[in-house]
């Protein structure tokens, strides 16, 4: 069995960024604002406010990953959670414009790492060690959770409502 070399290991990964902006503009592509700025309870996110999120988090990772691959395991910076009050109001789609191309550039970089960037590491605060491979895993992973957030606040606020009797065969949890 041939060992996988740290540059395919990434494959995976950079291949499901790289389609997330296409999946995300296609779901959200005629969805009216109401629907986008709909918040099922005080205390969850709209569909703008998690595409402000990914927004946020996409330029936190692409700093994190360049910082692996330049330096020598460098500090990498934490998550801090924005204060509300001091994120501009930006509309579902100025959000969606900003991660898509904030990604699209990063995924031009991550596609020009030589093979052994995946092993690369950088020194989180509270986990420790991480190598590139794993954060670039990580953030495929948000990427699916925010995409099926989307997804289920989408659902649940177009078209459940909507299903008359066949709403006893699922119950949206936006």
């Amino acid at each position: 069995m041939q060992a996988i070399s740290p540059a395919s290991a990434l494959q995976p990964s950079v291949s499901l960024l790289e389609k997330t902006p296409a999946l995300l503009e296609l779901m959200l592509r005629d969805v009216p604002e109401e629907i986008l700025d709909w918040k099922p309870a005080a205390d969850r996110w709209s569909i703008a406010e998690v595409l402000g999120h990914l927004a946020t988090i996409e330029e936190l990772y692409a700093h994190r990953a360049k910082r692996i691959v330049v330096d020598t395991n460098p500090p990498l910076a934490q998550y801090i959670e924005p204060d509300e009050a001091a994120v501009p109001k930006r509309t579902a789609r100025q959000h969606l414009a900003d991660f898509v191309a904030a990604r699209q550039a990063h995924i031009f970089f991550w596609h020009s790492l030589p093979s052994a960037a995946g092993s690369r590491t950088g020194m989180h605060q509270e986990m420790g060690s991480v190598t590139l491979l794993q954060l670039l895993n990580e953030l495929a992973n948000h990427d699916l959770g925010h995409l099926r957030q989307i997804a289920e606040l989408y659902r649940a606020k177009a078209f459940y409502p909507l299903a008359g009797p066949f709403q006893k065969y699922s119950s949206p949890k936006p």
